[in-house]
């Protein structure tokens, strides 16, 4: 049976979540493919070692890695695309947004007034792609947005943005 119950209302200051409009950069692709495969050299290497060694070890390593193996081929080959297609993050004068997700969906938003911390993280593969993560943190604990994949330019465009127009709002940031 279908749900009529009436949507939840806006929460206060009108703000309501909704698809982002900006898309991350198409070299999140490359980032999340280059980050998968060391695990699956190193997962499927080691397993493949010892099913190759230790003939005690292959009734059941055998069928292991006939799971894993196809396991990281799509960890590999179709995770990242798919995340680069479903990742959307927009940053405007009275929130940040976010939408993430792999095999789930999640919908994010932090009203600017909450903002505590504007982080920005660059890890090596992505110096290299000139990528960035900026993190916008609240005091909740579970208040953290975190989009991955910005263009280095973007990242720190975004990030100056957000400070200022953070600095400039009235609240607490609780």
């Amino acid at each position: 049976m279908a749900d009529t119950s009436p949507p939840p209302p806006a929460p206060a200051g009108g703000l309501r979540l909704r698809p982002p409009r900006h898309r991350l950069d198409r070299r999140f692709i490359v980032w999340r493919t280059l980050q998968a495969l060391p695990w699956a050299v190193g997962v499927l290497g080691t397993l493949g070692a010892i099913y190759g060694y230790a003939e005690s070890t292959r009734p059941w390593l055998g069928p292991v890695l006939l799971v894993a193996g196809p396991i990281y081929a799509v960890t590999i080959a179709v995770m990242p695309t798919w995340r680069y297609l479903v990742h959307r993050w927009e940053a405007t004068d009275d929130a940040v947004y976010a939408l993430g997700g792999w095999l789930t969906r999640k919908w994010q938003i932090v009203p600017i007034s909450r903002i505590q911390s504007i982080d920005t993280e660059i890890g090596l593969i992505q110096r290299f792609l000139g990528l960035a993560t900026v993190t916008v943190t609240t005091a909740s604990s579970e208040g953290k947005i975190a989009i991955e994949g910005l263009d280095l330019r973007v990242a720190e465009e975004t990030v100056d943005r957000l400070r200022e127009v953070a600095a400039a709002t009235e609240g607490d940031a609780t």
